[in-house]
């Protein structure tokens, strides 16, 4: 079954707006645990915007499911993975200035770059994974740099679905196949929500795992984050 892992930066972003410590970060990756979520993925950036390094280092010992860090594998980056060992690092070419994760590496012209690094964060005994766009000449090269999984770029499914949801999800399946042969593992993520996760899941029902956050949250605010995360669940269980 694929895994569901729950992003927190939202709930960190209200919390900074106000100050203080409401909503609480770390209660709520609890909760979420308690309420089916199979992973908590933070994405700490330098400007500490939403997710915080102390946040990062009380979750290292609250979370007992998967903890997942995303980000740009900077000197500051790598310091927190090796501090904090998580399950995985999923690794983004976003640079500190833009405001979400918005393509997947060119894992042809940053293969070495990112084999350096792989080979740093396995020392670690983390999982590793790279963000990654649906073009299939970057698979290959993917592979060749050690990652464990790949990250499948969303957004430009969750945007076409709208339209024509067959095309939309056409180079998301080719490029899954390609990376079942070649042994990676698959993970997705960006602008997935409760409209567009079955239809990706019914299409590609081996992947991993699916990080969501900005919809979720948003979902929660209607529904509650118990009952949210349980629809979530509910679009993922196996076909």
């Amino acid at each position: 079954m694929t895994k569901l892992s729950v992003n927190i930066n939202k709930v960190a972003t209200l919390r900074n707006a106000r100050g203080g410590n409401n909503p609480d970060v770390i209660q709520v990756a609890l909760d979420a645990e308690k309420f089916g979520a199979e992973g908590i993925t933070v994405h700490p950036r330098p400007d500490e915007r939403h997710i915080r390094y102390d946040d990062v280092m009380q979750l290292k010992d609250a979370v007992t499911t998967e903890f997942n860090i995303e980000g740009y594998p900077d000197k500051r980056y790598m310091e927190i993975i090796r501090l904090v060992k998580p399950a995985q690092a999923t690794l983004v070419p976003d640079p500190p200035e833009v405001l979400t994760s918005n393509t997947g590496w060119d894992t042809i012209s940053h293969q070495e770059m990112l084999k350096d690094i792989i080979a740093e964060l396995h020392e670690y005994d983390t999982r590793t994974s790279i963000f990654i766009n649906p073009v299939a000449k970057y698979f290959e090269p993917a592979k060749l740099t050690g990652t464990d999984r790949v990250e499948l770029y969303t957004e430009p499914y969750a945007s076409n679905y709208r339209t024509n949801k067959q095309t939309a999800v056409k180079p998301y399946v080719e490029v899954a196949e390609i990376a079942r042969e070649l042994g990676l593992g698959l993970n997705a993520g960006h602008d997935l929500d409760l409209n567009n996760l079955r239809f990706l899941k019914e299409h590609i029902p081996y992947l991993d795992e699916v990080s969501i956050g900005h919809a979720l949250i948003c979902d929660a605010l209607y529904f509650g984050l118990e009952n949210t995360i349980q629809m979530y669940l509910r679009q993922l269980e196996d076909i």
